[in-house]
């Protein structure tokens, strides 16, 4: 009852080299655009008769070669079946098979579309893959992908990613293939070695809804972050490890969370400098409590383990999308972090206001009730309490009570600048600049007021003004 074409693969290379696939074991070539056809499965070696070739794929990068998978599970046979022929199906060699690890099946078999020693078989328990055109197998596991049935395999070829199509669980993509392409030999034999992906692009921020309705069938995104890669011969035990991020002048601009697993680590770097430390008030600063993101540049990482360093170079550019210039970013980068500093700024500025409270408020308790100088330490603690209120908002409510004050205006001006990461308004830097003269004359306030405050009492003066 079986004769049906289940695989057909034409070559990429050359229009008249076709292969077929059939549910009763045959396997058709024909090399003159389908005019004739040549039978050749008698030719594959071992191979037990009528199996199912669940799948058949002509070579990207040789037209005498291709590969094909077998499928024998309704025979009670679970083993997988895949060789590889590369002289038009004259001979064949198997190239998967359960003494190289790999469990399930075949459905599929896919060769990269950049190295022809990059293969990806897909089984009924998952996906496998190998870095020697065949030679050693190793299971997929990344992601948290689960032991299930892959039927389909593309290659993007313009992304560089890699498409799976699962039985009962979905389309799943495997961003980014430029690491395992770049696993070499000499890499595997490395104690840790740095894995170039493709070019880093910071994409433009924006804001999501809800597309999906009342249920989700969407999958996550890419990482927003830089992708930084690196291989480890042995998962990481004892002594420190360390990644770091460094902009072009040798500045530390960040230190990540370094993965320890033996194979292939992936950290991502959300590319943001930390945000600023703001001082505390009756709302949040929610603008502020994001960082920017560095510039356009070329970056370096380094990872330290076991008292040695590797490093790579990360070039980090624009979202090609985006209508502002790396100039554009440069001056956006700049304004921003000015009022990140000021931020800073105002943050010691109140953290002086509140120690010196604090000290006003201890002298006044250690004087006697009936001491006059307990009038005068209120009174420095009412004017500490009404500096700090031109700095940061005591009432919640925002702009409905009216109470904002520099934090406030700061946050918002801050929030603007982030936003947007194209060159900034010129308003906008002149709004952070009159934040700054204003502040500044706080802090005037609060040094006339700390200057005219008594000294400190010597150690063991009971109730002298402190």
């Amino acid at each position: 009852m079986h004769t049906t074409i289940f695989s057909i693969s034409e070559s990429p290379l050359d229009a008249n080299v076709i292969w077929v696939g059939t549910d009763d074991g045959n396997v058709q070539l024909t090399r003159d655009g389908a005019k004739n056809w040549t039978n050749v499965v008698a030719n594959v070696p071992g191979l037990p008769k009528a199996s199912w070739v669940s799948w058949v794929e002509a070579s990207r990068h040789n037209a005498a070669t291709a590969y094909a998978a077998f499928d024998r599970h309704t025979f009670g046979d679970m083993t997988p079946w895949v060789y590889r022929t590369t002289d038009f199906g004259k001979t064949w060699s198997r190239i998967v098979s359960p003494e190289q690890g790999v469990r399930g099946y075949t459905h599929c078999v896919k060769e990269d579309s950049v190295s022809k020693s990059l293969l990806f078989v897909g089984t009924e328990f998952g996906l496998w893959l190998s870095l020697d055109a065949g030679k050693t197998w190793a299971r997929f596991q990344g992601g948290d992908f689960p032991s299930v049935a892959v039927r389909d395999i593309q290659v993007q070829a313009r992304e560089g990613d890699l498409v799976l199509a699962t039985h009962g669980r979905g389309i799943w993509i495997v961003d980014d293939l430029s690491p395992l392409r770049n696993l070499s030999s000499d890499v595997l034999a490395k104690d840790a070695a740095f894995l170039a992906g493709r070019p880093v692009q910071q994409r433009m921020p924006a804001g999501g809804g809800w597309v999906e309705g009342d249920a989700t069938f969407v999958g996550r995104n890419p990482a927003g972050g830089a992708v930084i890669t690196y291989y480890q011969r042995t998962r990481h035990l004892f002594g420190a490890i360390k990644l770091e991020v460094f902009d072009s002048t040798g500045k530390l601009v960040d230190t990540l969370p370094a993965g320890k697993r033996r194979g292939i680590n992936r950290v991502i770097w959300t590319m943001q400098v930390k945000p600023p430390r703001v001082p505390r008030a009756a709302a949040v600063a929610f603008a502020a409590s994001q960082g920017p993101r560095v510039p356009p540049g070329t970056y370096t990482v380094r990872l330290t383990k076991a008292g040695q360093s590797i490093e790579t170079k990360l070039e980090v550019g624009l979202d090609r999308r985006a209508p502002y210039s790396v100039g554009d970013r440069n001056a956006q980068f700049e304004a921003v972090m000015k009022a990140h500093a000021l931020f800073e700024e105002m943050s010691a500025l109140v953290e002086k206001i509140d120690a010196a409270r604090a000290a006003a408020v201890a002298r006044q308790k250690a004087l006697p009730e009936s001491d006059p100088g307990r009038a005068g330490a209120q009174a420095t603690i009412d004017k500490l309490e009404a500096i700090k209120k031109e700095i940061v908002a005591t009432k919640e409510g925002g702009a409905i009570t009216g109470e904002e004050r520099l934090r406030e205006h700061l946050d918002s001006v801050y929030g603007a600048l982030n936003g947007w990461e194209g060159r900034p308004a010129q308003y906008q830097i002149e709004r952070v600049e009159t934040l700054r003269r204003e502040l500044g004359e706080v802090a005037k306030e609060f040094d006339a007021v700390a200057s005219s405050e008594p000294p400190p009492a010597k150690a063991g003066s009971a109730g002298s003004p402190r």
